[in-house]
């Protein structure tokens, strides 16, 4: 952990590890007044490509975040998503540009696991603690380590970004009794651009845009952003969207996460929020993902791929755990839309912004399967 105030001090619990020497390289770029910056997209619905950022880029997009959550001089802004990605990175630069203490861990599944006699720092500034996660390390930080979770009841806000929040997780949300939001953005967009609140009775229905970012539909109804931070030009998603008044939208899934199953187009993220469901009411909550595989006869075939749970599917029939699984399907969706195929694996492979990569996935794990099969 590194452990470093506004007035330049550090703390740094793990000398000579390469990570944490990185963000303290930044922290020396940063205040040389460095003008441009590279960085990666996540690669999560492409192949990965390198991006040039601009300060001034960087900073306007800290000003509209730091307005969006009052933060302020002397707040804590909590770093644990990876810096060579614009969601860590902007955790830097928010609290270097804001003035706020700042705590860095590694990246990993469950963030305060191996800095628990460091978690004062977060109790004594108490309501002034900025957290940003993907959803992945707030489930783990839940289920396994719930005592910890109540440290998350000493922020100011939560932001959690970089994929969906599943039904499990918004359940759990509702324990914590300070704002959680969910974020909409991308590297092009220099980080989020729209936040969503998902707990307590002030909990949106919409996506609520930040001052400063303009939203409008193309052709194809994908959204596309105007900001300061993206240097006022448009810029183009592939996000479907539904903008409900100027400054609102709600997102009905990727026009590139459709596949076409004997000439009938399926949109994935439809399927998946069925899937939740389904696997929530057989208490399979695991980690899944719909995807398609080529099929001779319908081009593309829809597919589910689960995470085994050793321990509950050790003792039982997975085949008949399958069966059900497509019959809760079909109870609820056309037959075009019900998976042709159930796979369970050891686990998901992750980008290293923490959301799942599923070619990788259904290459290191699906494949194997059917050529065994």
């Amino acid at each position: 952990m590194v452990f470093l105030e506004r007035d330049g001090t550090y703390i740094n619990t793990a000398s000579g590890n390469k990570y944490y020497d990185k963000v303290l390289n930044f922290k020396t770029l940063w205040d040389s007044g460095q003008e441009t910056f590279k960085i990666q997209t996540s690669g999560s619905t492409g192949a990965p490509k390198e991006i040039i950022l601009h300060r001034k880029q960087l900073i306007a997009s800290a000003k509209m975040t730091a307005k969006a959550f009052d933060l302020q001089e002397g707040d804590t802004a909590f770093c644990c998503l990876n810096i060579d990605y614009i969601a860590g990175m902007m955790m830097l630069v928010r609290a270097f540009e804001i003035g706020m203490d700042l705590i860095v861990v590694e990246p990993s599944s469950n963030p305060f696991v191996g800095i628990e006699k460091h978690l004062y720092l977060l109790n004594a500034n108490r309501g002034k603690n900025f957290f940003a996660f993907v959803p992945l390390q707030l489930q783990t930080i839940f289920e396994e380590t719930p005592k910890l979770a109540e440290i998350l009841n000493a922020a100011k806000a939560i932001i959690i970004g970089g994929a969906t929040v599943n039904e499990t997780i918004l359940e759990k949300i509702q324990k914590i009794y300070r704002p959680v939001y969910a974020t909409y953005g991308m590297t092009e967009t220099i980080t989020h651009i729209a936040i969503k609140r998902l707990n307590s009775d002030a909990k949106d229905d919409f996506f609520n845009v930040l001052d400063g970012v303009d939203i409008k539909l193309n052709e194809n109804n994908c959204l596309m952003i105007q900001s300061k931070a993206v240097g006022n030009e448009w810029i183009i998603t592939n996000d479907v969207a539904e903008i409900i008044n100027g400054s609102s939208f709600i997102l009905h899934g990727r026009i590139d996460n459709v596949i076409n199953s004997g000439g009938v187009k399926i949109q994935l993220e439809k399927i998946e929020k069925v899937g939740e469901g389904i696997l929530r009411k057989l208490q399979l909550e695991k980690q899944f993902f719909v995807f398609s595989l080529p099929d001779e006869k319908l081009g593309e075939r829809l597919i589910l791929v689960v995470v085994n749970d050793v321990k509950m599917l050790s003792q039982v029939n997975i085949d008949g755990i399958k069966i059900d699984i497509l019959k809760a399907f079909k109870e609820i969706l056309p037959k075009f839309e019900v998976p042709k195929e159930v796979f369970f694996i050891e686990k998901m492979i992750e980008t290293p912004t923490g959301k799942i990569d599923k070619i990788k996935t259904i290459n290191a794990y699906v494949l194997p399967q059917i050529s065994n099969g």
